[in-house]
């Protein structure tokens, strides 16, 4: 068998692939092809989107993962996905597609069919879920609920400066959509095969500290799981959700890749 010799990093909502700069350069040290594909219309820098953040008003769960497969589809071979919050969403459905040699998804946000929803949960998707008026908005957050849903265990200075360096609004409508897709008939767009033995391995990383996606949520989903291909968890402690910008992601960021290594299938 070949050993996948590329990541792909799938960046979440709130940010860009700006989010993955250190995993970026720390992958690559090691000798890989590293890919941070970056939304439709988010190929921009994060102060043109604040500026202007049409481009997140344009955005749908299907264009984005339309195009997160069209970038894993021209490669050569099935590389090792990796998805962080929403992107962990999108890396449980590239796999569900028949994507990828492995994926690992890092604090991620849930697929359709888990209910689990913490209060500390609630909390942090408020600014956007508070008035059904934001279903057509691009929703930022303020600083101090930045703090609080992604970066509550960081110094308030390594906190701002993050604010300042990845935040951008994210699209009401998806977040609305997804808070409704247990609710609609028929499959929404965050389905997945929970049944699907054809997948590749996936590996769930949850930080305990983590706020908008606490363990609460990535067990639930691990748990959705019944195919016989493999399904993990791992739970660091002392971890918020910014997870790839806290202090000692190295250590994250190594599991991460060798357990892919180890699990990846041609």
């Amino acid at each position: 068998m070949t050993v996948p010799d590329t990541i792909v990093l799938v960046h979440g909502f709130w940010v860009t692939p700006r989010s993955w700069e250190h995993w970026i350069t720390y992958y690559e040290q090691r000798g890989f092809r590293v890919l941070a594909p970056a939304y439709p219309g988010f190929e921009v820098e994060v102060e043109a989107l604040n500026a202007d953040p049409t481009p997140i008003l344009e955005l749908t769960v299907p264009r984005i993962v339309d195009h997160l497969t069209a970038v894993v589809k021209q490669l050569p071979a099935p590389p090792i996905i990796m998805g962080h919050s929403a992107g962990g969403a999108f890396t449980q459905i590239l796999l569900d597609r028949g994507l990828g040699a492995a994926g690992v998804a890092l604090n991620s946000a849930p697929t359709e069919g888990v209910r689990v929803v913490p209060l500390s949960q609630v909390k942090s998707t408020f600014p956007v879920l508070k008035s059904p008026g934001n279903r057509h908005r691009a929703v930022g957050l303020s600083f101090e609920e930045w703090k609080y849903a992604f970066t509550n265990t960081f110094t308030e200075e390594e906190a701002r400066a993050l604010y300042e360096r990845y935040h951008v609004p994210a699209n009401g409508g998806i977040l609305w959509g997804s808070v409704l897709a247990n609710f609609q008939p028929g499959h929404q767009d965050t389905w997945v095969d929970y049944h699907n033995d054809g997948r590749a391995p996936l590996l769930f990383i949850s930080g305990s500290e983590d706020h908008i996606m606490p363990p609460a949520v990535q067990q639930s989903n691990a748990r959705h799981y019944k195919s016989d291909t493999v399904t993990d968890i791992k739970e660091y402690a002392g971890y918020a959700h910014l997870l790839p910008a806290q202090k000692g992601w190295e250590e994250v960021a190594d599991y991460a890749l060798d357990w892919a290594l180890r699990h990846a299938r041609a």
